[in-house]
Parts: C-alpha cells; sequence; structure tokens
C-alpha cells in the first residue's frame, strides 16, 4: 500500500513554547500507526530541532521544513540550505507550496532546483501544485497541474520520482468560501496520477503518494481520505489544534 501521510504545515504559526506543547498534546494520544501510514510536521526553521527531538521515539512521526533554497550555498542572507536541513536530520522538506509561489513568486524552474538539492541530500520532498480559482473557474485546471508536475518532475528519473511526495492544493478552495467536494478531490487526484503513469508508467505512478490539501479537517478528513486516489492531507490551520489533527491522522487509511 502506498503511504497514507498526515502532514501538519504549521506556517509562520504558534512561537517555539506554543509549538511544544502542541507536539506534546498530539504524541500523548499514543496513536500507534501501521507500517504505511506517517505523521509528518512542517514547521518553521526555528522550531525543527526541538521537533525532530519531539517525535524521535515515536514510529513513523517525522518533522519537515517548509521550504529551502534553490542554491547549494553562498551569499544569500536569510535563506536555508537543503544541506543545512540534512545535516539537522529533518528528512522531508515542503517544496512549492502556493503560499511560496503566490507571495514569493516561486516558478516551477525554481522548484525543479530545489527539488534536485533536497533529493541530492537524502530529503524527500512534498511537491505541491494546484491551480488559483480563475483557473478553476475556466475548466483548465487539468492542463494547469500538469504543467506544473512536467516543468518540475519530469527531469527525474523514474527511481527519483518515486521519493517524492505530492501535495494538490485546491487554492480556490482554501480561504474563499468555495468547497472542494470529495468527488472534486478524487477527480484531480486521479488525473495527477494518470499525468505521471503517462510519463513513467503506470506501476511507478500507483507507488507516489499523493496528498490533498484543500482546507483539510477534522470533521471532513475520513471521507476525503477514504478516496482511492487521496494518500492523506497536507493540513494547515487544523492542524494547530491538538484535538483536531490527533482525529486527522487516526482518519488515515
Amino acid at each position: 500500500m502506498r503511504k497514507q501521510i498526515a502532514a501538519a504545515n504549521w506556517k509562520m504559526n504558534l512561537t517555539f513554547q506554543q509549538g511544544e506543547k502542541l507536539l506534546d498534546d498530539i504524541l500523548e494520544a499514543n496513536i500507534t500507526l501501521a507500517s504505511h501510514q506517517y505523521a509528518i510536521f512542517a514547521v518553521p526553521y526555528p522550531h525543527l530541532l526541538m521537533t525532530r527531538s519531539e517525535v524521535d521515539n515515536a514510529r513513523n512521526y517525522h518533522v519537515a521544513a517548509q521550504n529551502c533554497y534553490d542554491k547549494k550555498s553562498g551569499a544569500f542572507t536569510g535563506e536555508v540550505s537543503a544541506e543545512m536541513i540534512h545535516s539537522i536530520g529533518v528528512p522531508y522538506c515542503v517544496i512549492g507550496h502556493s503560499e511560496r509561489r503566490e507571495y514569493f513568486n516561486e516558478t516551477n524552474s525554481q522548484l525543479s532546483e530545489k527539488l534536485n538539492l533536497c533529493l541530492e541530500n537524502f530529503i524527500c520532498p512534498i511537491f505541491c501544485c494546484g491551480e488559483p480559482l480563475s483557473v478553476r473557474e475556466a475548466g483548465t485546471q487539468n492542463e494547469f497541474v500538469a504543467t506544473q508536475l512536467k516543468e518540475s518532475l519530469f527531469h527525474l528519473s523514474p527511481e527519483k520520482i518515486k521519493e517524492i511526495v505530492i501535495a494538490y492544493e485546491p487554492i480556490w478552495a482554501i480561504g474563499t468560501g468555495k468547497t472542494a467536494t470529495t468527488e472534486q478531490a478524487q477527480e484531480i487526484h486521479a488525473y495527477l496520477r494518470y499525468v505521471l503513469a503517462d510519463q513513467y508508467g503506470a506501476d511507478i505512478a500507483n507507488q507516489i503518494s499523493i496528498l490533498y490539501g484543500g482546507s483539510v479537517k477534522a470533521n471532513n478528513a475520513k471521507e476525503l481520505f477514504s478516496s482511492p486516489d487521496v494518500d492523506g492531507g497536507l493540513v494547515g490551520g487544523a492542524s494547530l489544534v491538538a484535538s483536531d489533527f490527533i482525529e486527522i491522522i487516526k482518519a488515515l487509511k
């Protein structure tokens, strides 16, 4: 079975002490994860070592960085390299989140470089893709997300593509008052897997976990995760509430 993942994205929230308390509350639930189930916490840079320490003894609980720079090293004040992230034992990194694309103008080409650097440093990238409202309303979402995959991922070898996780974000359904249905989530996830299969073959495509990142909550996670091509979620606001994220972890299939 593909990895089923509940990934928390704290974004720019929580002080060190608040983050530590949140992790303690979640871990105190003593959820035993099956061998194919993972809980990942994508936290701000100052919290990485603390989070790694908190989850070190919990089976299949891991920490992720929220971003890395697209250069190996150099005079880039304020940036953090994949090599630095690897050096402190962080095994995952979120790449190309919709907020990075929108607010920091990250391009598919830049994300391609970030993916390469993560893989070179033994970090599993969680690669985000997804369309804004204007694209969804125009009905061109399939072409839009296919281009994101092709321009950022398709230089990878069949062996390397199997090392990544994909997270689909329906940007149009996040904070807009519009809601993506479970059927819409399954439809686009199936299409993403079709695009991967067309390039790499069905066997490889069926090994790649694709997470849903469109306002996953405690009360809709189980239904969303029950879809055959939805392999868990990349969770924003609900991951900041211990009781909610506990239920989301429990909803993994």
